[in-house]
């Protein structure tokens, strides 16, 4: 406490004493702040890097004598700027043609060699077949992996070759993991059938010039299908990721953003597919979810349970339903296929 010239007590010293300390713990509080953000936004960085820039899967070398005759094939994704590669096996008198979509991680054989004799029974009962390596998988071009937020032009791209090149005039899906996702997006680009010039106006030149809308995707078969996008890659960050369980969110938005993507709602686009839909996933499946699973099944069937098929294989995990029990997976598929589609006779 001081007196001025005029004889009154100032306290302005003794204010500024005060507030001192609480100044400076307001700015190590926000110091700290900052610091916990600075490392948040590099590690989200940090860790959406890694998982975008995953190694190639190269393709199982498959002995030429156990491997149904194929035609090799390069083709460019529907961005024009990722070139492609895969195998067309074809049989006599198609049905259709059935396009692999592969996992992230994965490539053209997402079962490996023993994927062999499911090629074989689709082919024997009347099916042609496409495999291909989606962008950063196999022996296809591109340096990220975009858990089908990209992927999905490699799907039109696929689709566009099969049409040039085989005989049949539509295809059947067939999605595995983030591959459903590939899928999925891929069918909700296209233009709905029947769609006018204005409707049309809508969509990006890459996209008209595919010259197929909806109508050309009869079909789908997703094994492991997520509810969101998003759900394929939060596991992968928490299980894999330095704290992933503080970025399990910010990760998947990071790689959305370098996309150009939005968060999709799988389980809705699975409701509302006005065409057959057969979904298999594993009982113990805990990376994506067997009871989310179930409540997209719940809300397909209750939408469109006529042309709705499903398996839950006990005992499996996720995407382990092919090597936990073979026969089943390749009888179910091809039950799924006989229910639908028959072959016009000839």
């Amino acid at each position: 406490m001081a007196r001025n010239n005029s004889g009154f007590v100032s306290f302005s010293s003794i204010s500024v004493r005060r507030r001192s300390p609480f100044v400076m713990r307001l700015a190590l509080v926000l110091s700290f702040a900052a610091l916990f953000i600075i490392s948040f936004i590099a590690l989200t960085v940090f860790s959406s890097n890694r998982l975008m820039n995953i190694d190639k899967y190269e393709v199982t070398n498959v002995p030429s004598n156990i491997l149904p005759s194929y035609s090799t094939t390069s083709f460019q994704s529907a961005d024009g700027q990722t070139s492609l590669q895969g195998w067309f096996f074809k049989t006599k008198n198609p049905i259709s043609t059935i396009i692999v979509v592969h996992d992230a991680g994965s490539n053209r054989l997402p079962f490996g060699v023993e994927m062999i004799d499911m090629i074989e029974s689709w082919l024997d009962n009347g099916y042609n077949v496409f495999l291909f390596d989606q962008r950063n998988s196999g022996t296809s071009g591109g340096d990220i992996c975009t858990y089908g937020y990209l992927e999905w032009q490699d799907v039109l791209g696929a689709i566009a070759i099969v049409k040039q090149i085989s005989v049949t005039t539509d295809v059947i899906l067939f999605g595995i993991g983030t591959g459903c996702t590939s899928s999925l997006l891929a069918y909700s680009s296209l233009p709905p059938e029947g769609a006018n010039e204005n409707t049309l106006s809508e969509y990006s030149q890459n996209i008209r010039n595919l010259n197929f809308d909806r109508s050309y995707i009869i079909g789908m078969i997703l094994d492991s299908p997520a509810k969101e996008s998003d759900d394929y890659i939060r596991p992968e960050v928490v299980q894999k990721e330095p704290l992933g369980f503080i970025t399990q969110y910010s990760v998947p938005y990071a790689i959305r953003v370098s996309s150009g993507a939005d968060n999709a709602s799988l389980a809705a686009e699975i409701a509302r597919l006005p065409i057959p839909v057969l979904i298999l996933y594993g009982g113990h499946d805990t990376f994506i979810g067997a009871e989310k699973i179930d409540q997209i099944i719940t809300e397909r069937n209750r939408l469109n349970s006529s042309i709705t098929k499903s398996i839950m294989v006990a005992g499996a995990g996720y995407l382990e339903e092919y090597s936990i029990n073979k026969n089943l997976y390749i009888d179910t598929v091809n039950n799924f296929l006989n229910s639908y589609y028959k072959l016009d006779e000839v």
